[in-house]
């Protein structure tokens, strides 16, 4: 089985996280899939940003969602680099992605342009929000989806078997033997993050996972020889 390293909003401890900047050295580096976090403008583009607010990755303040397109393009996101919309992405990288949604709305933006791309294939939709996931399962034909947990018991696997999502990306500081083998019986994949160090990466293979969300692009190139 090939172990997935995942590249945790590019490579952002090395470049602006959620950047072009980001994604296309996360791509270079060799990374197997990228992650990314979606929100909607107030003018209802898809704009990739982890916080619900501009505040601490940009030069700007206030909620993503109460500023239009044209003014968080305006923000300096790290390194002159511009808040990007996903559709930039898509050109940018040719990298598999991981888009994280942050609500309902943002899953149903996601799905008109997944389907209109195709894109079913490509991108794995994955969401903190049960809702979220169970959203846009019927409105993308074949889409793969992940159900995120920070704070989660035995009961995340439940969660996602009722949400619909193949997979489970689990913070690693809270994983144990119980529920790795609960999500195997689940025929669920399980992602770990953030896997950082060699120990952490020692941790999760050990746990037999199918891959780990990093920062930083050495971990894809030690992670094949880490048993």
């Amino acid at each position: 089985m090939n172990f997935l390293t995942i590249g945790h909003r590019g490579i952002m401890g090395v470049e602006p996280e959620n950047t072009l900047r980001s994604f296309v050295a996360a791509q270079e580096a060799g990374l197997d899939a990228i992650e990314l976090d979606l929100h909607l403008s107030k003018d209802g583009a898809l704009v990739v940003m982890h916080d619900t607010d501009v505040d601490r990755t940009t030069d700007g303040t206030g909620p993503i969602a109460e500023k239009t397109l044209a003014e968080l393009r305006a923000l300096d996101a790290g390194r002159g680099e511009r808040v990007p919309v996903f559709e930039e992405v898509l050109e940018a990288v040719q990298a598999p992605l991981q888009a994280e949604i942050k609500d309902k709305q943002a899953a149903r933006a996601l799905a008109e342009v997944m389907n209109a791309r195709g894109l079913a294939g490509r991108v794995e939709v994955s969401s903190f929000h049960d809702e979220a996931i169970a959203e846009i399962k019927p409105l993308v034909p074949g889409v793969r989806t992940a159900l995120i947990a920070s704070r989660y018991g035995t009961d995340i696997v439940d969660r996602a078997v009722q949400a619909g999502a193949e997979t489970v990306c689990l913070n690693i500081r809270r994983l144990t033997l119980e529920i790795v083998e609960r999500a195997r019986k689940a025929d669920l994949r399980i992602i770990g993050w953030v896997v950082n160090t060699q120990d952490q990466l020692r941790l999760v293979r050990a746990f037999g996972l199918d891959g780990a969300t990093t920062d930083h692009p050495e971990i894809k190139r030690t992670g094949r020889f880490t048993a």
